[in-house]
């Protein structure tokens, strides 16, 4: 037991320590790209790495990520921090600790890139898993609809012939009115075409609801222990670190083909490792920490049925007028 204590607090004091750079080589080395002579780990005049040398499955492979832009070190450094010390690991970025690790945009753009192509096909099943999802829960949409629709002819049957005779008065006279139905179709129009663009374009959407959320944290932790100044600015490179931690552990259930309930399970639970990084790049307490991500929470969700009350308002406004 006193071993295993002694791990963790050897874990705990490896998480507080920001990365250390490697001590400049003394040797001298000629640059094979331009000739010049220097002493240190890159020539100084094209910046050529002094360790280059004969090509390697190691070597090849890296270059290979490097088309992708993942193939220097600041990638795996990044996204082992991110697991291990997500918090430390964006308070050292913030902190100008910005060559060390991978610029946090460009991995959120290259992480959800990657979470797309094991979603449609590149898993250990070769499915596409998108298309099965949405397919599940189109199933399960027509159970509840057909069972509704089941309750509502029992309420029917027991209706008067009059209030029948009222109903179908009402559909025909609705059917009739063409402009309502132009209008209706345009609306339904619009909506596939959103919804279809919001599918093909995942990582924008998640993109928007990191910034959305981020003003009201920010809010809430601007005066947060260990950056007593933090911007708003900051709290969104934060936000968008720990997006790109979730994504890494959303890769999991994408490539061994999760269930859509236990995948869904599993992304709860995942939600919650949110507080970690949050504590860790604030230094509050747990208590304090959640609070505050609970808090954030209220005028998140009011910010964003604002945004979607406004375009549909912009979408039946286009629909009414382009039938006038």
């Amino acid at each position: 037991m006193t071993r295993q204590k002694e791990k963790y607090r050897q874990f705990r004091k490896w998480q507080r320590q920001p990365y250390q750079v490697a001590p400049l080589s003394e040797e001298m080395h000629e640059c094979d790209t331009c000739g010049t002579v220097f002493e240190g780990n890159y020539c100084p005049r094209c910046g050529q790495s002094a360790m280059i040398g004969r090509y390697s499955f190691k070597r090849a492979f890296l270059l290979f990520l490097d088309v992708w832009g993942m193939g220097n070190r600041g990638m795996f450094r990044s996204i082992r921090d991110l697991l291990l010390r997500p918090g430390y690991m964006i308070r050292d970025y913030l902190g100008g600790m910005q060559m060390a690790y991978f610029p946090p945009f460009k991995m959120f753009f290259l992480f959800f890139a990657l979470l797309f192509l094991v979603d449609t096909g590149l898993n250990i099943k070769g499915i596409n898993r998108m298309v099965n999802n949405e397919e599940q829960v189109q199933v399960f949409a027509n159970e509840v609809t057909s069972k509704i629709i089941t309750q509502d002819d029992r309420t029917e049957t027991q209706g008067t012939k009059t209030t029948v005779e009222t109903d179908r008065k009402d559909i025909a006279k609705t059917e009739n009115d063409n402009k309502s139905k132009q209008v209706d179709d345009e609306v339904a129009r619009i909506g596939r075409k959103l919804k279809a663009w919001s599918d093909n374009n995942v990582s924008f959407m998640n993109l928007i609801l990191v910034l959305l959320y981020a003003w009201p944290l920010w809010l809430l932790i601007r005066h947060c222990p260990t950056i007593p100044d933090l911007r708003l600015s900051e709290c969104i490179v934060a936000m968008v670190y720990i997006s790109n931690m979730l994504c890494i552990y959303s890769l999991i259930p994408s490539f061994l083909c999760f269930s859509l309930k236990a995948e869904t399970i599993y992304g709860i639970l995942t939600l919650l490792l949110v507080i970690i990084p949050i504590k860790q790049l604030s230094g509050y307490s747990y208590w304090d920490t959640i609070w505050r991500l609970l808090v954030a929470i209220i005028p998140f969700i009011f910010l964003l049925l604002f945004l979607l009350a406004i375009g549909c308002a912009v979408v039946f406004i286009y629909a009414y007028f382009k039938f006038i």
